[in-house]
């Protein structure tokens, strides 16, 4: 197992660096877990996609989390197995949770398909977008105006800037439990850097050696 998916933080306690996020998730909870749409959207490497599964994985049971790695996944056929999907509980926890990566890729049918479902979304129903920074500016190529869809979405946006030293600690961490770990915590300051606030990309360095003594 990629050491990125080891450690993946399994609550919003072990996520990292993501103050402002976390406290607004743990907001929107307040008024119950179903019934809602979030759009996280953020750098590569931020929290994204562990945020999303984190907020699935509080109401739904495992086999009751679909993820769609990209927007092109969604299909009008998913959307429709996911309509008929939504009429029954599941499971033990009684949730339903979707998570729909790459979101900025949606195609407009896909998009009016999704306006209708998120106005009448049950309440054991979770929907999670994510997309990157650099989507967001340009949502669904311009196809269509983004704010009908983001306006039944509880938005989220990922820091950016001021990581590195939390991603340091905490990268320094793990190369030091996998026995990866042979430089000081500016090194990994410096990894951060270069990976550009990426934490899976900081990950896979460690994992190719890089954080050996030289």
């Amino acid at each position: 197992m990629r050491l990125y998916e080891k450690y993946r933080p399994k609550t919003l306690e072990e996520v990292v660096g993501q103050e402002d996020a976390k406290r607004q998730i743990e907001i929107a909870l307040r008024s119950g877990w179903g019934g809602k749409a979030y759009w996280i959207s953020g750098a590569s490497g931020t929290g994204k996609t562990t945020l999303a599964r984190i907020i699935a994985r509080m109401g739904a049971d495992d086999m009751y989390v679909e993820e769609f790695d990209s927007a092109d996944c969604l299909t009008v056929e998913a959307i429709h197995q996911i309509e008929e999907g939504m009429c029954f509980f599941g499971g033990g926890r009684g949730g339903r949770a979707y998570i729909v990566n790459e979101a900025h890729g949606l195609w407009c049918a896909i998009v009016r398909r999704l306006l209708g479902l998120l106005e009448r979304l049950p309440s054991h129903c979770v929907f999670v977008f994510t997309t990157t920074g650099a989507g967001q500016k340009d949502l669904f190529g311009k196809q269509i105006d983004a704010g009908p869809l983001l306006s039944r979405c509880i938005p989220i946006e990922l820091q950016t800037d001021g990581l590195e030293q939390k991603f340091a600690r905490r990268c320094r961490q793990i190369a030091a439990a996998e026995g990866l770990d042979g430089r000081p915590e500016r090194d990994y300051v410096e990894l951060a850097v270069q990976c550009k606030g990426n934490f899976r990309a900081m990950l896979q360095a460690v994992e190719s050696g890089h954080m050996l003594h030289g």
